[in-house]
C-alpha cells in the first residue's frame, strides 16, 4: 500500500498559475490527480498553499491539504502533509509533480514497489536511458549513475559517466533521472528537517542532500516512456496535441 502526494504551487516564472492551466479543458493538477488515482494508491492528496488551487480541486472532488507558504520545495510540502495526516514512519508516499499530466500511472506504482521491495532504501526513483549527445550534454537533463545493487551513486547536471577520451554520442550507460520519488515517511521527515547540503547547493539538486546524508536511493529504469512535463506555454500546446492523439478507450 502506498500514498501519493501532489505538491502544487501557483507561482511559476515561465507559466504563471501552471497547476490551473487548462489541458483538454481540465486543470493540469487534476490531470495528475486522476492518473495518480489510477496507480492503485490508497490515498491521493494535492498539497498546496493556494486557495485557487484548493477550490479547483475540491470542485472536482479531489482531496486537498492546505500547507504553509514558506516551503522551499515540494519535498517540504509533502512532509507537512505526512505529519498532518499522521502517516506511519514506514509508510510509503510517492511525490508526483503537479505539472506531469502525461506521466504514465504505471510509473507511480513502479516507484512505490521499487522502494517496498528494497529494505535498504529510504527513497526510490526512476530513470531512462540517454541515447543522444544533445541530451547527454544538456544541463537541464539530470543524469544518474548507480552501483551494482541499483543504488544511486550520484546525480548531476553534468554529463556522467564521462568517457575519458570523449564520446561521439552519449556515454555508454548514461541515464536520465525522472523527477518522481517514493519515500518512506521517516526518511521524508528527516530529509525535510536537514539544511541544504554543499553538493545540493552546487548542483541545485535536492536528492544530493539525501546522498550526502548517507540515505540509500534505489534506481530502476522506467517500465514505460514518460510523457513530457509542462514548463512553458509551448509545452502546454504540445501536450494538448499529444492528448488529442491518445486513444479514447
Amino acid at each position: 500500500m502506498f500514498r501519493v502526494a501532489i505538491p502544487a504551487r501557483y507561482a511559476s516564472t515561465r507559466l504563471p498559475g501552471k497547476p490551473l492551466a487548462l489541458l483538454g479543458g481540465l486543470p493540469l493538477v487534476l490531470h495528475v490527480h486522476r492518473l495518480a488515482l489510477r496507480s492503485g494508491a490508497a490515498e491521493v492528496v494535492v498539497a498546496t498553499d493556494d486557495d485557487r488551487i484548493r477550490a479547483a480541486c475540491l470542485a472536482l472532488g479531489a482531496d486537498v491539504e492546505m500547507t504553509g507558504t514558506a516551503h522551499a520545495s515540494g519535498t517540504d510540502r509533502i512532509a507537512e502533509v505526512a505529519a498532518r495526516r499522521r502517516w506511519a514512519p514506514d509508510a510509503i508516499v510517492v511525490n508526483v509533480q503537479g505539472d506531469e499530466p502525461l506521466l504514465p500511472h504505471a510509473l507511480i506504482s513502479q516507484a512505490a514497489r521499487l522502494l517496498s521491495d528494497d529494505p535498504e532504501a529510504s527513497i526510490a526513483t526512476l530513470a531512462t536511458p540517454i541515447s543522444s549527445r544533445e541530451e547527454f550534454g544538456n544541463s537541464n537533463v539530470v543524469k544518474v549513475v548507480a552501483d551494482a545493487r541499483s543504488h544511486a551513486l550520484y546525480f548531476s547536471r553534468a554529463p556522467i559517466p564521462w568517457l575519458r577520451d570523449g564520446a561521439a554520442t552519449a556515454s555508454v550507460g548514461a541515464r536520465r533521472h525522472l523527477g518522481i520519488y517514493a519515500y518512506r515517511v521517516e526518511a521524508l521527515q528527516r530529509l525535510a528537517a536537514m539544511p541544504p547540503s554543499a553538493l545540493e547547493q552546487a548542483e541545485r539538486l535536492e536528492q544530493l542532500r539525501a546522498l550526502q546524508a548517507g540515505m540509500v536511493i534505489a534506481v530502476a529504469d522506467a517500465i514505460e516512456p514518460p510523457g513530457p512535463g509542462i514548463d512553458t506555454a509551448e509545452d502546454l500546446q504540445r501536450a494538448e496535441a499529444a492528448l488529442r492523439r491518445e486513444p479514447t478507450a
